[in-house]
């Protein structure tokens, strides 16, 4: 399939599960996880109208986000032959990338640690920026995966209080890597309540709206289960392109 016939095949499967789950299709936004392809599969993945791109480690990024945002001083949202790149950081981020990462990649999906958040915090108060973030949860429990337990949340949430220049917007999780899609529900819907019992506690400075949850295996699950992140790779831009 051509990068084309696979967004149209992601978008009408998007749409049945907007209206299995009563949904509308607005509500979500797609980030093309590039971290496979090259830097001619991502210029193409801008081309065809895809705006949110997504990366896990900043050593695989690097020569993509040079390439399409330009210079370093530039800001993350850069028009790329009149497209512009809204780039997501996904995986997991060390303290001494925040410096490489921070300024380049407008949302930060991965926030799991008060150390993290004081490194981006610190970083982003240099810039004069203040940075969406996604607080990562260990839903499944596995302990290959990063992410607060969800009992380690509301506490979290109060800390993230005392750090200015970072602004809370959703939730992130992970379901098994092994498991079908409809193993994956109880993972999602998890998220979403702990999303809404975090709201309901006024926790947080303001009220979060952001789930980001479902990949290539199982975005169909997470929408209906009120995904308004998607994370997609392979089924969206394929591989090493």
């Amino acid at each position: 399939m051509t990068m084309a016939e696979r967004i149209e095949s992601v978008e009408l499967r998007i749409a049945e599960a907007c209206r299995r789950s009563g949904r509308n299709r607005e509500e979500i936004q797609v980030i093309a996880v590039t971290k496979y392809v090259g830097v001619e599969t991502t210029r193409e993945a801008l081309q065809q109208g895809l705006r949110h791109l997504g990366e896990n480690r900043w050593q695989d990024a690097s020569e993509k986000w040079h390439a399409i945002s330009g210079a370093e001083e530039r800001s993350a949202e850069y028009d790329v032959a009149g497209k512009q790149a809204i780039w997501h950081f996904i995986g997991s981020l060390q303290t001494n990338k925040v410096k490489d990462v921070i300024g380049k990649f407008t949302y930060i999906h991965s926030l799991d640690r008060a150390s993290l958040a004081e490194a981006i915090d610190k970083r982003a108060q240099q810039l004069g920026i203040i940075v969406p973030c996604f607080i990562q949860v260990n839903v499944s429990g596995e302990e290959s995966k990063h992410g607060l337990v969800p009992e380690a949340l509301p506490n979290f949430a109060r800390q993230l209080a005392d750090y200015h220049h970072i602004q809370p917007v959703g939730l992130m999780t992970m379901a098994p890597l092994d498991a079908e899609a409809e193993q994956a529900r109880p993972h999602f819907r998890a998220l979403r309540e702990l999303r809404d019992s975090l709201n309901g506690q006024a926790l947080l400075r303001e009220p979060i709206h952001g789930l980001s949850m479902g990949m290539s295996g199982d975005f169909e699950v997470a929408v209906e289960e009120g995904a308004n992140w998607l994370r997609l790779g392979t089924v969206l831009v394929g591989k090493n392109g």
